[in-house]
């Protein structure tokens, strides 16, 4: 299938402000890119990509005094397969973990696995290790946790995800993260395009969305406490320890988020031609246009 992916920020800053961006598309995902995914700036300004620490794309730049608007849009190819279910995946001892992975087990701004050790071995500690133990973390966290976008807090921590039992999907993804590592399971956070492909239509203006990755059986699988159900189109812009590693702007100073519009959409491919017994005869249909969805400024996570 193709997707249709891309975003709308707009920033205020009463000064030349440094601001950097996580929202390029994932290097893993790069090769299924279908168009150009190029930043472009108003007003035009330079800016510089880079990867970081744990191998996503970023771009640095610095705002200028006013108004700045970035915009993107691109299309994607997607396999149209949703998320593999695997119950067979093992969870791997501690000591065989590849050296790179350990640091999903540690605590980290976000996830005070410290706070739900004990929470979490009373909850789990009974059931089989590895994908049954974190398909029971993503149900506990499912039913825990009710999803509301006015209860968005970005101070908000796994164990006060716990606690309030609200809140948005960047907790839902905190929570069962930190859940995952009190068990000895890697776990790390995602954030990326995420569609209604597959599902009914969400009334609410798109969003760019997050879930985790739990690492089993030698690979990296995503789950997803919030929806809780295998999904189709994910587009993965970053991975990370938590939501501090992939925000999706960090400015160093004032600046006030005035735009975010976000598109993600499934395009109907062009028609093969279609040819009469007639083989003089051949007729094309005209190709479905895309359809763009008019979405409101929103600021918390889907």
């Amino acid at each position: 299938m193709r997707i249709m992916a891309g975003f709308r920020i707009g920033f205020s800053c009463r000064q030349e402000t440094p601001i950097l961006l996580a929202l390029r598309t994932h290097p893993s995902r790069r090769h299924d890119l279908l168009s150009e995914e190029r930043l472009v700036f108003d007003p035009d300004l330079p800016s510089h990509d880079y990867l970081d620490n744990f191998g996503n794309l970023c771009t640095r730049f610095v705002a200028p005094a006013g108004d700045i608007l970035i915009h993107t849009e691109f299309l994607v190819r997607d396999s149209g397969q949703a998320d593999p279910v695997v119950p067979s995946a093992p969870q791997h001892y501690v000591e065989d973990l590849p050296d790179d992975v350990l640091v999903y087990l540690l605590g980290s701004r976000y996830v005070d696995t410290d706070h739900l050790g004990d929470i979490a071995g009373a909850l789990f500690t009974d059931v089989a290790p590895g994908w049954p133990r974190v398909q029971a973390i993503c149900d506990f966290v499912h039913n825990h946790i009710t999803f509301n976008y006015a209860a968005a807090d970005h101070r908000r921590t796994a164990y006060g995800g716990y606690g309030d039992r609200t809140g948005v999907c960047r907790d839902f993804a905190h929570l069962a993260i930190a859940l995952c590592r009190c068990m000895n399971i890697p776990a790390r956070y995602c954030t990326g395009y995420l569609g209604d492909i597959g599902v009914p239509r969400d009334p609410a203006p798109m969003d760019f969305s997050a879930w985790f990755e739990a690492y089993l059986g030698g690979r990296w699988y995503a789950f997803d406490a919030r929806h809780n159900r295998p999904r189709i189109g994910r587009i993965l812009v970053a991975t990370g320890r938590d939501a501090t590693d992939v925000a999706l702007s960090t400015s160093f100073g004032a600046a006030k988020l005035t735009t975010f519009d976000v598109l993600t959409e499934e395009i109907a491919a062009p028609p093969a031609p279609v040819t009469t017994s007639d083989s003089r005869v051949t007729r094309r249909r005209r190709p479905i246009p895309p359809r763009r969805l008019a979405t409101a400024a929103r600021a918390a996570p889907r």
